[in-house]
């Protein structure tokens, strides 16, 4: 794979060529692949173009008997193509223009969409989040952040979303700020938001997705995407948030990535004030001004990063996947398998496989759409299939 050496144990940035950018989207565009597998499958077959050859032959073996939904070569090349009209880029994990952060993070996605100035993404980012009903107060209260943390050199990471999230990317339009979108690159969300998506994109700002070209939002999208705000986020704020709010998921992915989660008290009579009134309970950083989450932030600044989760190299593979296990060892995965996450090295340990066939078990089973996948290396069996 080129440019996928390594100096001094780190990957070296690489560029994907043509002919492996569409076989990398082929793949990640493929039935049950998302950035777990697109790994595992790459350090299994070691490339895109042979893992899609071996991709109907590992998923049959883990007991589907459909055939599997592989994106073809023309629709890859038509993306592409679509993509670069809307003057946007796909940009492979490694790449220059991948952000630093998000890399970063566990099963980070292989490809992203970006448009507008990809500087954004190398300077600190605060993720500022909240109430799509916000208050004038709670408006206010954003505008002020933004602009002040804006001028202070960070990069304002936000949804697009009205309210809290509209207001943040306008107080640091000027600075630089990143909008997250749950859909297509060409897709934003709410529409009337899409004047505010050209000036980030075409001013100091950008656009990220790692959804297809032309997908449309839908409600289970908008977890992934709150994933990739907390991602590419040293800390996260958030202003005004009800108890069952995507704001609190995005505080929560925070928290499981190493973030600094702030949250900007309010009045207990508000419904809007109910999420972040808990998130102060429960040790959120108290938040009345820029300066709480400059100082807060103060001891990760200069360069220095939250220590990333634990992270299997894309490019090498980590396990040796050799001989396909057998019917009975699948099975005995499968059984001890229940709708709580468990870690493949539990796995392991019980049945006593060897680790390369369980790997490659779990590898087959997802593939099948039997299992799914949970951060921290942890598996748990699929709906459909309990």
């Amino acid at each position: 794979m080129a440019g996928a050496d390594t100096q001094a144990g780190k990957p070296v940035r690489f560029v994907l060529s043509d002919r492996q950018r569409t076989a990398w989207l082929r793949l990640y565009r493929s039935s049950h692949v998302g950035p777990a597998t697109f790994r595992d499958l790459i350090a299994h077959c070691g490339s895109a173009e042979l893992a899609l050859e071996m991709l109907p032959d590992l998923s049959r073996r883990g007991g589907n008997l459909k055939s599997v939904r592989i994106l073809g070569h023309g629709e890859a090349e038509a993306e592409l193509e679509a993509v670069e009209r809307h003057g946007a880029r796909i940009v492979g994990f490694g790449e220059p223009d991948y952000p630093p952060m998000l890399r970063l993070t566990e099963n980070a996605p292989p490809l992203v969409t970006i448009k507008g100035d990809a500087d954004v993404f190398r300077r600190n980012g605060v993720g500022i989040v909240g109430a799509r009903n916000a208050s004038l107060s709670g408006i206010r209260m954003t505008q002020s952040l933004g602009r002040d943390l804006g001028a202070a050199g960070y990069a304002v990471i936000s949804g697009l979303a009205r309210g809290i999230d509209r207001a943040a990317h306008e107080a640091s339009l000027k600075t630089g700020t990143v909008a997250v979108l749950a859909g297509g690159i060409d897709q934003p969300y709410p529409p009337e938001n899409e004047a505010l998506l050209a000036s980030i994109e075409s001013g100091a700002g950008a656009s990220i997705t790692d959804m297809p070209f032309g997908w449309e939002p839908r409600a289970r999208d908008f977890p992934r995407r709150n994933r990739i705000i907390a991602a590419l986020s040293l800390g996260l704020v958030v202003v005004e948030a009800a108890m069952r709010s995507g704001s609190l998921i995005t505080a929560r992915l925070a928290n499981e990535l190493g973030r600094l989660v702030f949250a900007v008290p309010g009045s207990p009579l508000d419904p809007r004030a109910q999420g972040t009134n808990m998130l102060l309970k429960n040790g959120a950083i108290v938040t009345t001004a820029a300066e709480d989450v400059i100082s807060g932030l103060a001891p990760l600044d200069g360069g220095m990063v939250p220590p990333p989760p634990v992270q299997h190299s894309l490019f090498e593979p980590e396990h040796t996947m050799s001989l396909p296990p057998g019917d009975d060892q699948r099975e005995a995965i499968l059984e001890l398998l229940g709708p709580s996450p468990v870690e493949i090295d539990e796995i392991i340990a019980h049945t006593g496989i060897a680790p390369s066939k369980v790997f490659l078990a779990v590898l087959e089973l997802d593939l099948a759409g039997r299992i799914e996948r949970h951060s921290g290396n942890r598996v748990s069996i699929a709906p459909a299939a309990s």
